[in-house]
């Protein structure tokens, strides 16, 4: 078979990784575990637990950076928007609020044939977010009732949450060769 460049299973073996784990791939991964939108609330804030706050989290679509070096990792970028209200009983201000997960991710070999995707939890620092509202006693209101410093912990341990779902850990592990099995049977 003269036709061919011919490589070592090595080179073919990491050629291979670098394939299977696209951006597109691991994006898409990422987008099912994080999902869709979710609910926080109503949490107790400020003195006395008295505002509560409550809010609606939308996740857009992952955006992420492949790194190749001697190992493959990803920068993951998931925007937010985050709809909130702070019951006051007498008042409830809305706020607008916009933000971002940071998370990072390697791609890792297994035996006996395994792609893993190992996703790092993400730490309330890993959580940006800008906060809009209407006025000005709303904001007063948000920073005495630490609403931002809530917001980043209750994001963050929800995503921690789904990282470890069982249904996250399912699509995290890719068996290869079950995947090169069925393929080869034409199943």
């Amino acid at each position: 078979m003269a036709d061919h460049d011919y490589i070592t299973y090595e080179e073919f073996g990491r050629r291979f990784f670098e394939i299977a784990v696209s951006e597109d791939r691991v994006g898409d991964a990422i987008g099912a575990i994080a999902g869709d939108e979710f609910e926080m609330g109503p949490i107790g804030q400020g003195p006395g637990k008295i505002a509560k706050v409550s809010a609606r989290v939308k996740i857009q679509k992952p955006r992420v950076t492949r790194n190749v070096g001697e190992t493959i990792t990803f920068s993951i970028r998931i925007p937010l928007e985050i709809d909130m209200v702070i019951d006051l009983r007498i008042d409830r201000p809305q706020f607008m609020v916009f933000g971002e997960i940071a998370l990072r991710a390697t791609a890792l070999a297994a035996e006996p044939l395994l792609l893993i995707l190992d996703v790092k939890k993400p730490r309330p620092s890993d959580i940006s977010i800008h906060v809009t509202s209407k006025s000005l006693r709303a904001e007063v209101l948000r920073i005495m009732a630490g609403v931002d410093a809530e917001i980043k912990r209750f994001i963050s341990a929800h995503v921690a949450g789904e990282i470890d779902s069982p249904g996250s850990e399912k699509a995290k592990v890719i068996d290869i060769g079950t995947e090169i099995q069925s393929a080869w049977k034409g199943v």
